[in-house]
């Protein structure tokens, strides 16, 4: 582990530092993290991600990071961590020069039931420890907030936020404006959200793609952010799947990793592989 962290050390000593937001906009996006896939490459292929690497072939996290802007030097939260997987990598990749900081919803929504809420605050509290625990860096490396409880000098600090298959849920918990707002606040001026998300059908029934089922139709995310206060920066297929039909019955858990349905047709779900996705990544307007 020491190799590979004084070698990610010395090759982030000659990378430049994050790019402006002006700068960002005249650049595409394979030019506007210029080193950060190789770095990302490096992270990635550590030995401590042995066990993680098995979901690599479907959530394609060096292509995606690099297509969010994710650079080794910016100040990062991963919103809605849950198993930590993103983190894991992200800890690598950032925990020298970096900072991540870990987003979990705000707990006090109506929309969470008390044990669930006290939940939320405890995962939150042992974010920055288990990073730190996997990577083996400072805990000091690394932070952790509840939207519900942002210190007022983190506002206007953070270069990216990604929000990893996620959105289905603040929509069906009717939470998603204020979790945004909470997350744009947070940004920088020209600062970026990344989101990965299962893809609808652009057809699919409405109450089919309201997020119950976990899917949301492409253009309907673009609209809501928007109306959020970003614009939609670039597109991507990076994490896309024509094997899924986007229509099962169970919804998106259908498919691996949760596999819900535990019948004869388990090795047909496992054939199509993790869901159709969309990426996209949105810069905070004004």
């Amino acid at each position: 582990m020491r190799r590979a962290l004084i070698a990610l050390s010395t090759f982030l000593g000659v990378l430049a530092a994050p790019i402006s937001a002006t700068a960002a906009e005249e650049k595409t996006e394979a030019q506007a993290c210029k080193g950060c896939e190789a770095l990302l490459e490096l992270a990635a292929a550590n030995p401590l991600r042995e066990a993680d690497r098995a979901r690599d072939k479907y959530r394609h996290p060096v292509e995606t990071l690099s297509f969010f802007r994710v650079g080794p030097t910016m100040k990062v939260g991963e919103y809605a961590p849950g198993g930590e997987w993103y983190s894991r990598l992200l800890g690598l990749y950032l925990g020298q020069q970096g900072h991540l900081v870990g987003l979990f919803y705000n707990p006090d929504s109506p929309a969470f039931k008390p044990e669930t809420q006290a939940n939320i605050r405890k995962n939150a509290g042992e974010y920055a420890a288990d990073v730190a625990k996997f990577t083996g860096l400072p805990a000091d490396r690394f932070a952790a907030y509840t939207t519900g409880a942002i210190p007022a000098g983190e506002k206007g600090t953070f270069d990216v936020i990604i929000v990893p298959r996620m959105l289905h849920n603040l929509l069906r918990w009717n939470i998603a404006a204020s979790e945004f707002a909470a997350m744009r606040d947070l940004l920088k001026p020209g600062g970026l959200i990344g989101i990965e998300q299962h893809r609808a059908k652009a057809d699919a029934a409405d109450a089919y793609a309201d997020g119950s089922k976990g899917y949301l139709k492409q253009a309907d995310v673009i609209r809501f952010m928007q109306a959020q206060g970003f614009d939609l920066v670039g597109q991507s297929e990076i994490s896309a799947n024509p094997k899924d039909s986007a229509d099962w019955p169970g919804g998106v858990w259908t498919l691996p990793p949760t596999l819900a349905l535990k019948d004869q047709d388990r090795a047909k779900y496992l054939s199509i592989g993790e869901s159709d996705r969309m990426t996209l990544l949105f810069r905070k307007r004004g």
